[in-house]
């Protein structure tokens, strides 16, 4: 049976789970079913399939292939029982084989199963052996095959290559034959990799002249050549060494994971904290970052010492700042903007992620780490050239990272209550979908589970309830009930520090971040005030009493008399100096401060030049001159043009260009009603691929004519069942013709369809039409 008459004999229902499970099939729709079952043996498509399938499932396949040609259910069955660690091979082979049908790889009856055209050039060494002995000393000389024929199949008849073929479909005489050290680089070969280098691989050897035991190996055929300097076993050769099987140990079931058990309550709670911390550090991220940008490196991403003085100012470990970091960037919290040369600032968007609830606001933190293609894990290594690699550069890019994460989570939900340990984990993937093994998996997979338990996805190394839910959609609101409720008070000390009981509310912990700086962190956060935290609020527009309203307000204690001294003397000394552009100036009402300026020694980079009693102009920029007046222990204020104090909106810099675009998550496969019209379309593009192959002959009788409100809804009906019909037609000379049609839309008073009398798409006029008939 040909492949396309097998994917064309498929019910619907079989080719919507098809389209389904290889949703690349059908984008775009083939325009009929050969043109499916051509675009299911493409390399690229095969390729994706089987990186999709399990080990077992693989090995089923690896089987086939070795075996060739169409295989009966019994002796497949029989080929893969030899290999099994323990037990039956049904119903695991039952089983894989259903999915194998399902997926368009085996197609076929029980009594002769065979692979899908292209399967088998896909596999390269499948199962670990080598290529069969016609392929093997395919590019050998003729002369060199017949001599070689002729010392292992001496009196055999045709050419050097068949009778050679021949010799190994049983070699094991010529094993025999051959010394202990020959027989030991046999062994080393028979369960892959099949390939070695030797030199001189191509030298024409004897039996009777062979030395060595690579030449005694070479002169019976059990090694091929395929260059100057290596060598491979034939696969017939490969499977005697095997004792007739082609894996050595297959498990037909997933390894068991093994790991620590954890009450699942408390792996909750243990991820529920880790969330609500991990959405603060993005928010103090976003804050931080408004009021102090770091600039962007011209080859893209962020400085080194920029991320170390974030890691600092979070209180975490580089890796996990890079993590906050990245995550926001894939959020689209942050983004490059600012001057010239860049600056990371927060976007717009995160001022609407900034006012929703703390789950919502952590479903689209892990979401979007989830599916980004980023690897913040990467962050401090270096690249194939030995530079650096930094947070935000496009170097971190790497397309199985989401694949990676959502199976590493996908092996955290099979160990419900469990913490698997890293190696169980990489083994049960390596079962899982063994094409895709390697280091770089391995390292992203480790990655996963680190990053997974700092964005609160799992707690105590296992997943938690809102992690499982995650993928769904529904995590907030099992999140919810499990997050602290945040505080709305603080208790002000006479130390000039106030002790936060709890999370604060986003807008007083905004307010107390602008006001005072932490001083630690834990299960209650200590803030510290001081002449640069007061004089950063007053900078934002706060007033003194103001400032001292508002801690009252947020006190559960009173405002100490320190603080309210502290307060008191630095809005006394704010703004009593004004800075403004001249390139900048100094203005004071007080003459003597601008003499102590003046003779300050400090100033004198500054080049400062008095204009008048009041007014000192500079040469350096107004931000500069806040700045050095400022270190010279003044408390300067900016001024604009109109005189008027400049306030400095410490939270209203933001990324010019809104927020970037946030990762799409990956597509597992269309939708019922989209896979369901897909194969509609197929099997209507089939029908009229088909019909295209008949000649087509008009029906017997007149043209057909009616009311022309009869012949739009005809064609309209037409078109929504996707048949055929018969129209009579006017050319442009007024004749009257009769055309056979598929119709395909009908607009701007023109039908489009495909005219099989013609074999083209045309463009039918709706004035020409004279009627419409059915065809039977």
């Amino acid at each position: 049976m040909e492949f396309t008459e097998w994917i064309r004999g498929r019910s619907d229902d079989q080719l919507r789970a098809l389209v389904t499970a290889r949703p690349e099939l059908i984008t775009p729709v083939p325009a009929h079913l050969e043109g499916l079952a051509s675009r299911a043996g493409s390399p690229s498509a095969i390729g994706r399939a089987l990186d999709r399938l399990d080990r077992f499932t693989l090995a089923v396949v690896e089987t086939l292939a070795v075996l060739g040609g169409p295989v009966p259910a019994k002796e497949l069955r029989e080929v893969v029982g030899r290999a099994l660690a323990a037990g039956e091979p049904e119903p695991a082979l039952s089983a894989a084989l259903d999915r194998l049908r399902d997926l368009a790889l085996v197609y076929g009856p029980d009594d002769g199963l065979d692979l899908a055209p292209g399967v088998r050039k896909v596999l390269d060494d499948p199962a670990g052996l080598g290529p069969a002995a016609v392929d093997a000393f395919r590019h050998h000389p003729p002369e060199q095959l017949d001599e070689l024929a002729e010392d292992v199949a001496p009196g055999t008849t045709g050419t050097g290559r068949e009778r050679l073929a021949a010799a190994l479909a049983d070699p094991a005489d010529l094993v025999g034959q051959v010394s202990d050290e020959a027989r030991a680089a046999l062994d080393q070969l028979a369960w892959g990799p099949p390939t070695g280098r030797v030199p001189n691989a191509r030298r024409e050897v004897r039996i009777g002249s062979a030395r060595s035991p690579i030449e005694q190996l070479l002169a019976r055929g059990l090694l091929a050549a395929t260059g100057e300097e290596s060598v491979t076993l034939p696969r017939e050769v490969g499977l005697h060494l095997r004792g007739g099987r082609v894996h050595r140990d297959l498990p037909a079931a997933p390894p068991a994971l093994e790991g620590t058990p954890r009450d699942r309550e408390q792996v909750d709670r243990t991820a529920a904290g880790q969330a609500f911390t991990f959405v603060r550090s993005v928010e103090e991220l976003c804050e931080r970052w408004s009021i102090d940008p770091p600039g962007v490196l011209r080859t893209g991403g962020l400085g080194v010492r920029d991320m170390k003085r974030t890691a600092a100012e979070l209180d975490l470990p580089e890796w996990a700042a890079a993590l906050v970091v990245e995550v926001a960037h894939a959020a689209g919290l942050v983004a490059a903007g600012g001057s010239v040369d860049g600056e990371w600032l927060p976007t717009s968007g995160y001022d609407l992620w900034r006012v929703r609830s703390t789950a919502d606001r952590w479903v689209t933190l892990a979401q979007c780490w989830l599916h980004m293609d980023r690897v913040p894990g990467l962050v401090g290594e270096r690249d194939d050239r030995d530079r650096p690699l930094n947070a935000l550069h496009p170097d971190l890019r790497r397309s199985s990272a989401a694949p990676v994460r959502s199976a590493a989570l996908g092996v955290l939900a099979a160990a419900p209550g469990m913490a698997p340990a890293l190696g169980s984990v990489l083994d049960r993937l390596a079962w899982e979908q063994p094409r895709r093994r390697g280091p770089l998996r391995e390292q992203l997979t480790e990655f996963a589970l680190r990053e997974a338990e700092q964005v609160g996805v799992t707690g105590l190394g296992a997943l938690s309830g809102h992690g499982r839910a995650l993928p769904a959609g529904d995590a907030a609101a099992i999140l919810a009930p499990l997050l602290p409720e945040p505080v709305d008070h603080v208790l002000l000390q006479a130390d000039l520090t106030a002790v936060a009981p709890g999370p604060l509310t986003s807008e007083l912990n905004r307010w107390m971040t602008l006001a005072a700086d932490v001083e630690s962190k834990g299960g209650a956060t200590v803030y510290r005030f001081s002449d640069d935290s007061v004089r950063r609020a007053l900078d934002a527009g706060q007033g003194a009493e103001e400032l001292l309203a508002a801690l009252a307000r947020h006190s559960a204690t009173p405002v100490p008399q320190a603080l309210s001294y502290l307060v008191a003397d630095v809005a006394r000394r704010h703004g009593r100096i004004r800075v403004g552009t001249a390139s900048a100036y100094v203005r004071c009402d007080d003459p003597a401060l601008l003499d102590q300026i003046t003779a300050d020694r400090r100033s004198a980079a500054l080049r400062l030049r008095r204009l008048a009693p009041t007014v000192i102009a500079s040469r350096t920029s107004r931000a500069a001159l806040v700045d050095s007046l400022r270190a010279m222990g003044y408390a300067p204020v900016a001024e604009s043009l109109d005189g008027d104090v400049i306030i400095s909106q410490l939270d209203g810099r933001r990324a010019e260009g809104g927020p970037s675009s946030r990762p799409v998550p990956p597509v597992n496969g269309p939708d019922s009603e989209v896979a369901a019209a897909a194969v509609r379309a197929l099997r209507a593009g089939d029908a009229a691929h088909l019909a295209r192959r008949e000649p087509v002959a008009a029906p017997a009788g007149t043209v057909p004519r009616g009311p022309a409100t009869a012949t739009i809804s005809a064609l309209q009906d037409a078109i929504r069942q996707g048949v055929r019909v018969w129209i009579g037609y006017l050319d442009s000379q007024g004749n009257a013709t009769s055309r056979i049609l598929e119709p395909a839309r009908m607009e701007g008073g023109y039908l489009t369809a495909y005219d099989e009398t013609r074999a083209a798409v045309h463009r039918f006029a709706l004035h020409r039409i004279t009627g419409v008939a059915g065809l039977s």
